[in-house]
């Protein structure tokens, strides 16, 4: 594994948290604009979170398809590599105990 890259897994969530961030800013503009209505007394700031998420998440879904196969597919590497460390591991201890 080179160390200069990120793993995938690092790569999608960072570029994930970076969606969420623009969509908070943006909707909390749009809040502080008038364009969105604020929440009730002291709930602006739970609204506006939860109108990001909202936001962010379809934005998410459609944006970042490539990095999330990417993960997907390093993590089936890793999965993979797993498997066949244990299997070694279990072939080797029952040959030790013949």
């Amino acid at each position: 594994m080179n160390a200069a890259k990120p793993s995938a897994t690092i790569w999608y969530t960072m570029l994930r948290v970076g969606i969420f961030i623009g969509s908070l800013v943006f909707v909390g503009l749009l809040v502080q604009f008038g364009v969105l209505p604020k929440g009730l007394g002291r709930s602006n700031f739970i609204w506006v979170i939860l109108l990001a998420l909202v936001i962010s998440a379809p934005l998410s879904f459609v944006l970042l398809r490539k990095q999330r196969d990417a993960m997907s597919a390093q993590l089936v590497n890793k999965v993979e590599n797993a498997k066949a460390k244990l299997e070694a591991n279990r072939s080797q201890e029952d040959g030790v105990v013949q």
